[in-house]
């Protein structure tokens, strides 16, 4: 399938509510509103693309973009071309469901969205506290420095409360992972989570978010889900 057929068949996908929903979330024109369970089929004829993900991309649709963090090669990607990808993110949905994903399946992963963190940027930020949270939710604890990740539980107890909005949201999600999917630091993560408390997360035209990873590993672990690895990071 070439770039036009793809963007006939999204556009064909779209519905107003949906792109409602997008668009109170921070998405902008040009969009169609796709459902991501409804770019299935498409993904199924093309598997994976990444010529055709970086026109796709490249449009500044927002449908058009996260079908193209589907169909990349995370592997054929470069620092530059996450770095580009970034650029090219301008709200949430976009860092942290479609760039800080698609790095999480790169052999670069931690050392980019390491970068991303130090970037004092809000949702390079974000997508670099993301990317550790697919990381961690997927790959084996072993691939990980347990003193890195207990350095950076650390950071989360110091920064999170005075960090911009979206990346508060990411570092909290990030508490949690770490609480749930890896197991080494378990219980500092908890004790973490307890220090920090409920954060607040304020949005634009939106209610307020409050926030408390102690709460949520709790449940998790309650249900049993402790040690908890997801089999696919992309959808």
């Amino acid at each position: 399938m070439d770039f036009e057929t793809v963007m006939q068949e999204l556009e064909a996908l779209g519905k107003e509510r949906t792109k409602k929903t997008y668009i109170s979330n921070g998405a902008h024109e040009p969009l169609f509103g796709v459902a991501t369970g409804a770019m299935k089929p498409i993904v199924k004829k093309i598997k994976i693309n990444q010529p055709l993900a970086e026109e796709l991309y490249a449009t500044g649709n927002y449908d058009a973009m996260y079908f193209a963090g589907i169909i990349a090669d995370p592997k054929a990607m470069s620092e530059s071309d996450f770095d580009r990808w970034m650029d090219g993110a301008y709200f949430y949905m976009l860092s942290d469901y479609v760039v800080a994903v698609t790095l999480s399946e790169s052999d670069i992963a931690q050392d980019v969205a390491d970068k991303w963190i130090a970037s004092g940027e809000e949702l390079r930020m974000s997508a670099g506290w993301s990317c550790y949270c697919w990381l961690l939710g997927n790959r084996r604890d072993n691939e990980f420095s347990e003193s890195k990740i207990y350095n950076m539980l650390e950071m989360v107890k110091k920064t999170i409360h005075h960090s911009p909005e979206r990346t508060k949201s990411a570092m909290n999600n990030f508490l949690y992972t770490v609480g749930v999917s890896y197991v080494p630091l378990h219980e500092k993560a908890l004790e973490v989570a307890k220090e920090v408390g409920t954060v607040e997360v304020k949005r634009d035209k939106k209610k307020t978010s409050f926030l408390n990873a102690y709460e949520s590993i709790q449940k998790e672990v309650d249900r049993g889900r402790l040690g908890f690895k997801r089999k696919h990071v992309r959808c």
